[in-house]
């Protein structure tokens, strides 16, 4: 992957990407990865953040998911 590439990821892009190499890293400081794996382990940590953000995105709802209307407590849209 280039840097020109990366330079245009979108925000959820690169919080997937984040998730994906603290996942990466706590599999390398397992002492699961080696060459022949490493191809493996890169998607195994991808899918696994989208698990996480596919969840998140069910689970939790943004500030901008939320709604009030005049005089009333805050509810959720959707």
């Amino acid at each position: 992957m280039t840097q020109e590439h990366l330079r245009y990821m979108q925000h959820s892009e690169s919080v997937v990407a984040h998730m994906s190499a603290t996942l990466l890293a706590a599999f390398i400081s397992k002492g699961a990865l080696s060459d022949a794996d490493e191809d493996e382990l890169v998607e195994k940590a991808i899918g696994l953040a989208c698990k996480l953000a596919e969840r998140a995105e069910k689970l939790v709802k943004s500030d901008q998911e939320w709604m009030k209307k005049d005089g009333e407590s805050p509810y959720l849209v959707g």
